[in-house]
């Protein structure tokens, strides 16, 4: 994967993630630029998603630890314990929101070329 083509997808990504968080009924402030998606709770935690260009890394910072995560397609997956994006985001932003929030990221078919 290209420069280019890393940060056209995990631009899309963060957009995705962003935009699911907006539609759903628990209270977390995100704010996207750059290529960091910063996530904010109630009692101020922060989940932080961000890209790591030089390792073509999609890296995710939250109160139970730090995630490193490479596309593996069709998914991006973490690169210790194989879980994907889409289930880890789901599980620490219940864990910090208090409440259960399932993401459906369409991580695979989001073309670098969209």
């Amino acid at each position: 994967m290209t420069e280019s083509e890393l940060h056209q997808r995990v631009d899309a990504l963060l957009q995705d993630v962003q935009e699911q968080l907006d539609c759903i009924d628990v209270s977390i402030d995100s704010e996207l630029a750059s290529g960091i998606l910063t996530l904010t709770f109630e009692g101020g935690s922060k989940i932080i998603v961000n890209r790591q260009t030089p390792n073509r890394e999609l890296w995710v910072a939250a109160k139970s630890g730090g995630y490193h995560f490479r596309f593996l397609a069709p998914t991006w997956t973490d690169t210790r314990s194989g879980e994907s994006l889409e289930r880890l985001l789901s599980r620490v932003i219940s864990e910090q929101a208090a409440s259960r929030v399932e993401l459906q990221l369409n991580e695979g078919s989001q073309s670098p070329s969209a």
